[in-house]
């Protein structure tokens, strides 16, 4: 186990600078969904060719035996853990036990296998939800755990948080290089368009695609439209991910943003104009919200040496772009 000092405390507090060699073997966890499939993406495009992918079917990360013995056999020198359940309100309000069990499973099972393997560096890609419901706006990171958790995806993000914290207190115990990262709300190309599923934006898409081809005079959306949200392009995502896995070591997590915010209602009317659906827009008030606003203090990654690129509206086009061509993702 070469570079680690196991059992001697001390040895977290170390200095850690690690970046990634072009060749080196580097694992990405969850690569067929939106995030993984985006970090494979920029990978490849800055020249990294020996990246390790399984799928679900090949390698079920909630099987602890099947997880010790790829990591075994191939021993990754990186790993981006970007492999989650994930789904919008509807779907964590009604599934609590499943999007806890199987991220936190999942999550305890890469990180402690690649400790156990020699991994040089880990990132973690948690979510913006692991911060309190009514904490402070913008959020900093600093924030973690000062508050009670919003109640529509509290299983999720206790589960999140438990990844985040072994990460920490792996760097702490043995002088691990596991980092965490918690992006804001994201959409692009792979996401999940499923009506019921899905998280806000690519649900919109959906709907008001949908809604034009039928001729719908009118589309209702859920909650009042008063909550505030910001949106990052998974590409930008991606981008900063790479970015940081060469540049950044440290126990504190790092928040992937914008630091641009909309309230649902524009949001909405924005995903309609794109579409150009003309219809009316209705909201239903007795369907839940939410977190009332949800923004990020993205300082720290600024102060980095990164800031994204993709504006909302283009960004919005590219992925009504994706959904219309990317047919597979259109059912789920």
């Amino acid at each position: 186990m070469a570079g680690f000092c196991r059992g001697t405390p001390s040895c977290g507090k170390k200095e850690r600078k690690i970046m990634m060699e072009k060749d080196a073997k580097i694992y990405v966890a969850g690569h067929r969904g939106m995030v993984g499939s985006a970090i494979v993406r920029q990978l490849e495009k800055e020249g990294y060719h020996n990246i390790i992918t399984r799928t679900h079917k090949e390698l079920n990360l909630c099987r602890q035996d099947d997880v010790e013995e790829f990591f075994a056999k191939e021993k990754p020198e990186y790993v981006f853990l970007a492999a989650a359940k994930v789904g919008g309100i509807m779907a964590n309000s009604e599934a609590l036990a499943d999007f806890m069990y199987e991220n936190m499973t999942l999550e305890m099972n890469v990180i402690h296998e690649a400790w156990k393997n020699g991994c040089k560096k880990l990132m973690f890609l948690g979510s913006s939800c692991i911060y309190p419901r009514m904490a402070p706006q913008p959020m900093k990171e600093s924030c973690l755990l000062t508050g009670e958790l919003e109640k529509t995806n509290e299983a999720y993000a206790l589960a999140k948080i438990s990844g985040l914290k072994y990460c920490e207190f792996l760097n702490k115990q043995y002088g691990t290089d596991y980092i965490s990262v918690m992006p804001t709300n994201l959409y692009g190309p792979n996401d999940n368009y499923h009506p019921e599923h899905s998280h806000v934006l690519p649900a919109l898409i959906r709907r008001f695609h949908e809604a034009k081809v039928a001729g719908a005079k009118e589309v209702t959306c859920w909650g009042t439209g008063t909550p505030l949200r910001e949106f990052l392009y998974v590409d930008d995502l991606a981008d900063a991910c790479v970015f940081l896995m060469n540049n950044y070591s440290s126990d504190e997590t790092v928040n992937l943003g914008t630091g641009k915010e909309l309230t649902i209602k524009e949001l909405t009317e924005l995903v309609a104009k794109v579409i150009g659906y003309t219809g009316e827009i209705k909201w239903d008030p007795s369907k839940p919200d939410g977190t009332p606003r949800k923004l990020l203090d993205v300082s720290k990654l600024e102060s980095l040496g990164w800031k994204y690129k993709t504006e909302l509206e283009d960004g919005i086009r590219l992925a009504y772009d994706d959904f219309l061509n990317n047919p597979m993702r259109a059912e789920r």
